[in-house]
C-alpha cells in the first residue's frame, strides 16, 4: 500500500488514480496520522454492500432523500429501509414538535 500525504495530493493525484484503476488501496495521511484509504472501486467492495453504506451515509447526512438513496442502492424502498436499520439510521425525519403536533392533530377529533 503506498502513502500519499495531503500534499501530496495536490502534485501526485494522477498517480492515487492510476494506482487505483491497477487494484492498489492507498494511504493518505496528515501530519503522519492516517485520513482516509483510497479503495479501488471494484466488484469486490459492491459486493462487500459499498453502494448501500455509501447511499445510507449520504441519506443521514441528508445529502440524498431516501428515493435517491435507495435508487444508489440499487434496492427497492422496503430494502434501503430495512439497510438503514440494520446500521441504525432512521428513516423517519422529524422536525422539532413536529411529531407532537401530528399526534395532537390525530388525537384532537378523539377526545371530542
Amino acid at each position: 500500500m503506498e502513502t500519499f500525504t495531503v500534499r501530496d495530493l495536490r502534485d501526485r493525484t494522477g498517480e492515487l488514480i492510476h494506482g487505483a484503476e491497477a487494484g492498489r488501496l492507498a494511504l493518505v495521511t496528515k501530519h503522519g496520522r492516517p485520513v482516509f484509504v483510497a479503495l479501488p472501486f471494484d466488484e469486490t467492495l459492491l459486493e462487500q454492500g459499498v453502494l448501500t453504506s455509501l447511499a445510507v451515509k449520504l441519506f443521514d447526512d441528508e445529502t440524498l432523500t431516501q428515493g435517491q438513496a435507495a435508487k444508489l442502492a440499487g434496492l427497492s424502498l422496503p430494502a434501503f429501509f430495512a439497510a438503514c436499520a440494520a446500521r441504525q439510521v432512521s428513516v423517519a425525519r422529524y422536525e422539532a414538535g413536529e411529531l407532537e403536533r401530528e399526534l395532537e392533530a390525530f388525537d384532537g377529533p378523539r377526545r371530542q
